[in-house]
C-alpha cells in the first residue's frame, strides 16, 4: 500500500465507505485561513468543535500532537490534528511541528482502523504552516499506510 495522489478537493473525498478528512490546526485556537475555510463552507461542526476544544483546554487534551475527530456526515469525519505552533513564521522559524503531526497521526491510525475508514487530506502542514512535504510524507507512510490504511492526498487545482 502507498499514498495515492489525486487532483481535487479534499473536502469531497473520492472513495467508498467511511472516510476521515485530516488537516492540521494551530495551538492558538485560530481558525480562518487556508484549508479550514473550504471545510467550514461545507460543515460548521469542525470549527465549532475545535474552538470549544481550545476554549475548554484546561480540562482536556488540547495541545500539540492532539487529535479531535468530528463526525460531519453519517460516514464522514474530520480529524483536527494540532500540528502547528502559533500561526506566523518568525524568529522561531515556521509554525509547523513535525513531531506534533507525527503524534497526532499516531492517535489517528487506531481510530481510522476502528471506523474502517480511509484517510483523505491536503498536503498537511505545508501551506500556511510552512512545512516541507518531504518531511510530512514519511510520517503518513509510517503512521497510516504501514497500519494498513488507505491514504489519499489531494492537490487542489
Amino acid at each position: 500500500m502507498s499514498i495515492r495522489y489525486v487532483r481535487g478537493d479534499a473536502t469531497q473525498p473520492q472513495a467508498a465507505g467511511p472516510k476521515i478528512i485530516a488537516h492540521v490546526c494551530n495551538d492558538l485556537g485560530g481558525w480562518g485561513k487556508g484549508f479550514v475555510l473550504a471545510m467550514s463552507r461545507r460543515w460548521p461542526e469542525p470549527e465549532a468543535a475545535y474552538r470549544r476544544w481550545h476554549r475548554e483546554r484546561a480540562g482536556n487534551d488540547f495541545g500539540l500532537g492532539a487529535l479531535q475527530l468530528v463526525q460531519v456526515e453519517r460516514t464522514v469525519w474530520v480529524a483536527n490534528l494540532v500540528g502547528q505552533r502559533g500561526i506566523r513564521t518568525g524568529s522561531k522559524g515556521v509554525p509547523v511541528r513535525y513531531e506534533a503531526i507525527d503524534a497526532a497521526l499516531a492517535r489517528l491510525a487506531p481510530r481510522a482502523l476502528e471506523l474502517e475508514a480511509s484517510v483523505h487530506l491536503p498536503r498537511i502542514g505545508c501551506g500556511l504552516a510552512g512545512g516541507r512535504w518531504e518531511r510530512v510524507e514519511p510520517l503518513l507512510t509510517d503512521r497510516l499506510v504501514s497500519a494498513g490504511l488507505s491514504v489519499t492526498v489531494y492537490d487542489h487545482d
